[in-house]
């Protein structure tokens, strides 16, 4: 039988989805369903990763339906998940310990500060291309090894196992393989960039038992067969959400650029087959690895986008609806001087301050609602040139355009002002479902059903561009300004405490 599809799981933060694409990486099928979120401390964000599986196994079989097909048409799948999330889980029973700790969480940020006054805390960037934070997987692994009764003797023993996402799906997926890719082991904190592999000084620094992590393996090749779901289907491809965004947008380049705009906002630039260190506050990172030689990228994690937009609607109530941004603030030309810093739980890159909390400022009786709109779509705008000057700064390297996509990229205001106050074009795809379009090209290559690169290049589609046509003196002078309520922003809360100084 001619396998004439690929079918691509994106377990993402706030839902699961299931696409099936065609050779031409025309959508053929879909279904998605949302899983809970839990808060059961401030800072703390759970999720239940049994909840996550449940629902990735009604997707799958509900995305071939909707597409009139059976698995037996389908060539390969892939995986593309939320980063960092981490889930321990027992090897005989496949239950979790306890909830997963997403991504988002901050509760080891007393455990980070402590960790950072030890004996080779200097040595971890220099490893791993990350920086020690509350962000990565590493010291939420240790914080359950700490806090879990009996559960670090059990993971000595092998007995428990450590995954993100991906790992915690193909577990089930095939019924035990336990493995990673390496753009999801780079993530951890624990694996060397140069080797790829697990680091014997990093595991001995974060005392993490080896014997519960995952093999690693590149991006595309066999990650096992699939037993329910989608049974005989071989997973040929896994990589973590922004790495299979920028694959899905085919910058296959040094210099490339691309950024997902959802809940935060990701940029991450292709750098090529060499690491560049960053200087600037950025992620060294592996973009994606299809071969024998991975390419290496910088990254800028924006911790709120989308999620801002949210905030405006559901706790001010300035909105009902998403897009109603967009009509509120074309009502005014500029911000009427006011900038809103989105620090809700410190900033990412390139400040990585978990002392900065939100600020708006600049107001005056003659601001409208109308600016106050305009004002939160201009924050990501602001931010996103914050790490785009890092990037180019690190990589020496100049973005000539950025590629867009997720779900504020339908938002034609914010996409001309990032380009205004970037200067350089911004372009949204045809596909705009580019994290699992990435994980599909990059399991379809695995098994042959797409041939090389340039193929996945062709099938690249602009839907839309945003060419910039700033007043420069004006652009820079309000980049000033937003450097400015930066500044302010930061120093505001105890990272031990998060109280107010």
């Amino acid at each position: 039988m001619t396998r004439r599809f690929v079918l691509s799981i994106d377990q993402g933060t706030t839902s699961s989805r299931c696409i099936v694409f065609d050779r031409h990486a025309r959508l053929a099928g879909m279904a998605q369903r949302a899983h809970r979120q839990h808060y059961p401390r401030s800072g703390w964000v759970e999720q239940d990763a049994l909840e996550i599986w449940r629902t990735v196994e009604k997707v799958v079989p509900a995305a071939l339906r909707d597409a009139g097909i059976e698995a037996g048409d389908v060539a390969a799948i892939g995986i593309a998940n939320q980063r960092e999330t981490t889930v321990v889980w027992d090897r005989a029973t496949g239950v979790p310990v306890r909830r997963a700790i997403v991504w988002q969480d901050v509760r080891t940020e007393a455990l980070v500060e402590r960790l950072r006054e030890m004996p080779g805390a200097e040595r971890i960037t220099a490893l791993s291309g990350l920086p020690l934070a509350t962000y990565f997987a590493a010291p939420r692994l240790r914080w359950l090894l700490d806090e879990v009764d009996g559960l670090r003797e059990r993971a000595e023993r092998g007995d428990v196992l450590f995954g993100t996402m991906e790992s915690w799906l193909i577990w089930n997926l095939t019924g035990g393989e336990h493995v990673t890719d390496v753009t999801n082991a780079g993530r951890t904190l624990l694996m060397n960039l140069a080797t790829r592999q697990w680091d014997e000084e990093l595991l001995r620094f974060f005392d993490i038992p080896r014997a519960m992590l995952p093999r690693i393996e590149p991006s595309t090749g066999d990650f096992g067969t699939a037993r329910v779901a989608a049974p005989g289907v071989r997973i040929g491809a896994a990589l973590g959400d922004q790495h299979a965004a920028l694959f899905g947008q085919t910058c296959f380049a040094p210099g490339e650029t691309e950024c997902t705009y959802g809940t935060g906002g990701f940029l991450m630039m292709n750098t090529g087959p060499e690491i560049v260190r960053s200087r600037h506050g950025l992620l060294t990172t592996i973009g994606y690895q299809v071969g024998p030689e991975p390419v290496y990228a910088l990254e800028g994690p924006i911790a709120v986008t989308g999620s801002l937009v949210q905030w405006l609607r559901d706790i001010v109530g300035l909105i009902a609806t998403a897009p109603e941004i967009e009509t509120l603030a074309s009502t005014v030309d500029d911000n009427g001087g006011c900038y809103l810093v989105p620090a809700f739980s410190g900033l990412y890159a390139p400040h990585w301050r978990s002392d900065a909390r939100g600020l708006l400022i600049g107001l005056t009786s003659y601001v409208t609602k109308g600016h106050l709109a305009r004002t939160v779509l201009e924050a990501t705008a602001w931010q996103t040139r914050d790490v785009v000057e890092a990037m180019n700064a690190d990589a020496g390297l100049r973005a000539r355009s950025l590629r867009v996509a997720g779900g504020m990229a339908a938002n034609n205001l914010l996409m001309q002002i990032i380009a205004d106050v970037l200067d350089i074009p911004v372009t949204r795809p045809l596909v705009t479902e580019t994290v699992s379009l990435g994980a599909a090209y990059a399991a379809g290559l695995a098994v042959g059903y797409w041939p090389d690169l340039q193929g996945l290049r062709r099938n690249w589609r602009a839907a839309a561009q945003w060419l910039p046509h700033p007043d420069r003196t004006r652009r820079d002078e309000e980049y000033a300004h937003w450097q400015r309520a930066v500044h302010l922003s930061i120093g505001w809360a105890r990272p031990a405490d998060g109280t107010r100084h």
